[in-house]
């Protein structure tokens, strides 16, 4: 699912909010979500999974079109770990 199709289908499900505040919400939402991690949170909803992010050191790499080693540095990247429920659906 893509956004348009999120903001597609809350449009369906609550015929009396108008697209641009739909819009606004899921803006709002992701932007939530983003800053808590931004700010080295942590944010879980039941029943479906947290987001955190995890730390990356530095490493040597390489640059698939020359061949040449670079340096990579340290990073944060995202990570989701699905809840129960989740698992439970995927799963059956």
């Amino acid at each position: 699912m893509i956004r348009s199709e999120l903001i597609k289908k809350l449009e369906a499900d609550n015929p009396e909010l108008r697209t641009e505040e739909v819009e606004r919400i899921v803006d709002l939402f992701f932007n939530q979500i983003i800053q808590r991690l931004a700010d080295g949170g942590r944010v879980e909803l039941r029943g479906f999974g947290a987001f955190s992010t995890r730390h990356r050191e530095p490493r040597v790499g390489r640059n698939p079109r020359t061949g040449e080693s670079v340096q990579v540095p340290a990073k944060r990247v995202p990570y989701f770990k699905p809840g129960k429920d989740v698992r439970e659906r995927l799963n059956d």
